[in-house]
């Protein structure tokens, strides 16, 4: 290498490293506090989803993306994706099995349909349930699993069966597969009748973009949901609202703070996505609308960030990945992280099944190495869906250095250096 083109080199590599410190210096705990009180204070009134809060907490997060300097994806005149669901006003139901009539409280329907009527010959899949096992994850799976199906429950478990009435008043998105859970073990004939009164509303993504240099049709999306679980009855403090600092505007404040990092370095190969999700409480639905409108082969790895606010189980300067092993993307995280103090760890909790939990799991099923960040103690969360989970309970140092982990790990992701292997698609 002449001398000449030495200088030049040396030139670069100093102009890039003194670039790259400045924007790191974005992600101090200052910038990351004020933004994480502003999503998790009361006025923001729980962030539940058709509330004034939430629509408050989109337009923060909106104008953020809009200070940052962010573009609009894919078609979109703002930073808002909006998608409609259907709230049931009123649902009657009425139904027999073996030509004896069964009470409609012991029959629970799910779906968009207005007007249905089904029977033996209908074609729906029909699943026993028993007493092992999670019920309501069991359910979860198959309500998403766009197959029609009736779910019976045997009698020993009416108590159980009671306590998922709320799933018929949940808001669905339109097209959504029927499923009915009746309390009554599997007989040879049977027949329902539903009717409905549907309201559309709508709910709202915000997503900004920063197209990349030179790979701009491979996606890398970082992601977290902005919404929660609005007010409720007065704890014994008299404290009604559920601010949701740790669950989740420590991943949303994450999201915020890395696209201002990386739109400062703007140095990206690859396009970037940053998107907080709405509805993850009731069902990510915002995760699941959002995966139907992006080619997953394009994704090439998503970072989605999810309660963040308190130390792991190892303490500070941790995180632990969901679905570790399904592909490589942790290994090139933490190869990243060498000779840093910052470490990422295999899930510790792999019963809660934390995988297919979050706003990962839609795309992951698809095949894209979407992953979860966390360091949520999920057998020792004390606020955890409470309303103590409040900004002082978190610890803003440590948050702030977890953000800028994520962002110094993802480095070679984002350049093209590495392409996290596929994850197996599979049935949610």
């Amino acid at each position: 290498m002449t001398r000449k083109y030495f200088l030049l080199f040396a030139f670069l590599v100093t102009f890039i490293s003194l670039h790259a410190q400045k924007a790191y210096k974005i992600i101090n705990e200052k910038s990351v506090s004020q933004i994480e009180k502003t999503l998790s204070a009361d006025d923001m009134q729980g962030r539940k989803i058709f509330t004034p809060g939430i629509e408050k907490a989109a337009d923060f997060i909106a104008s953020q993306f809009k200070e940052t300097g962010l573009q609009y994806w894919d078609g979109l005149n703002s930073y808002r994706q909006e998608f409609s669901m259907l709230r049931p006003k009123s649902v009657d139901i009425s139904g027999e099995i073996n030509g004896e009539p069964i009470p409609s409280q012991n029959i629970i329907s799910i779906g968009t349909e207005t007007s249905l009527t089904i029977n033996e010959k209908s074609g729906y899949e029909q699943v026993s349930l028993d007493s092992t096992g999670n019920l309501f994850r069991t359910l979860s799976g198959l309500i998403k699993s766009e197959k029609p199906t009736i779910v019976w429950i045997p009698a020993d478990m009416e108590n159980s069966f009671k306590r998922l009435g709320f799933l018929a008043n949940r808001p669905l998105m339109e097209g959504t597969v029927p499923v009915f859970i009746v309390l009554h073990e599997k007989p040879e004939h049977f027949s329902f009748t539903v009717k409905r009164e549907l309201e559309k509303q709508s709910l709202t993504n915000i997503i900004g973009m920063i197209p990349g240099k030179t790979k701009k049709n491979e996606y890398v999306v970082f992601s977290a949901h902005y919404d929660h679980l609005g007010i409720g009855k007065p704890d014994a403090t008299g404290d009604s609202i559920y601010n949701g600092a740790n669950d989740d505007a420590s991943g949303t404040t994450a999201v915020i703070m890395l696209a201002k990092y990386f739109k400062a370095l703007n140095n990206n190969d690859r396009t970037l996505i940053f998107v907080t999700f709405t509805g993850e409480e009731s069902g990510g639905y915002g995760s699941r609308y959002f995966s139907m409108h992006i080619p997953p082969k394009d994704v090439v790895a998503m970072f989605n960030i999810e309660m963040i606010g308190t130390a792991s189980k190892w303490g500070e300067n941790s995180a632990y990945i969901t679905g570790y092993e399904k592909s490589d993307f942790g290994k090139i995280l933490q190869n990243n992280l060498k000779g840093s103090k910052f470490h990422f760890e295999p899930d510790p909790y792999p019963q809660q099944q934390l995988f297919y939990r979050s706003d990962n799991a839609t795309l992951a099923a698809l095949g894209v190495p979407a992953h979860t960040i966390s360091t949520s103690k999920m057998d020792n969360e004390l606020n955890y869906h409470k309303q103590s989970d409040n900004f002082e309970t978190l610890d803003m140092k440590n948050m702030t250095e977890i953000i800028k982990s994520i962002a110094l790990s993802s480095r070679s992701i984002i350049d093209g250096r590495d392409t996290p292997t596929r994850i197996e698609p599979r049935d949610l």
